[in-house]
């Protein structure tokens, strides 16, 4: 799961399957982390695991609204096409490499997320990590507060 903000990984999980419990679970471990004010936007497409009543049920427990893409056409209007960057965040998984070599374990994954979160510069966020910026933004906000 992607905060969009930042682009910063803020859960995930490693299952041999997509069932809705995995999904679940990586929203609850995001709002651990996150603690998200009420009525954040979750973005997802629209597999069963998302559709189902218990992921819907734990949104609202979490006082989140869901979207979805429209059926069978996310590209339908490219302003609104919020799984872009995690289908970007897949392609780059995908490739299966870090620092050249294949993933061999489920270690090297989550390496590899750090490493995302961590170093690796994203042009949308001025070319810095998700980490710095959001340590540059709450930096920002706290200079605000104090100015104000």
């Amino acid at each position: 799961m992607i905060d969009l903000f930042g682009r910063q990984v803020v859960g995930c999980s490693m299952r041999e399957n997509m069932q809705t419990n995995a999904v679940t679970d990586v929203l609850r471990m995001a709002w651990f982390r996150r603690r998200a004010e009420p009525g954040l936007i979750f973005h997802s497409d629209r597999g069963t695991q998302y559709c189902s009543h218990e992921f819907q049920n734990e949104l609202k427990r979490f006082e989140m609204k869901s979207s979805m893409s429209r059926k069978g056409n996310c590209w339908a209007d490219l302003r609104f096409c919020h799984n872009a960057p995690t289908e970007s965040l897949w392609g780059r998984l995908n490739v299966g490499s870090l620092y050249g070599r294949k993933f061999a374990t489920r270690r090297e994954v989550m390496d590899w997320i750090n490493f995302d979160n961590h170093k690796r510069l994203h042009s949308t966020l001025g070319y810095v990590s998700p980490m710095t910026f959001e340590q540059r933004w709450t930096a920002a906000q706290q200079q605000d507060r104090q100015s104000a």
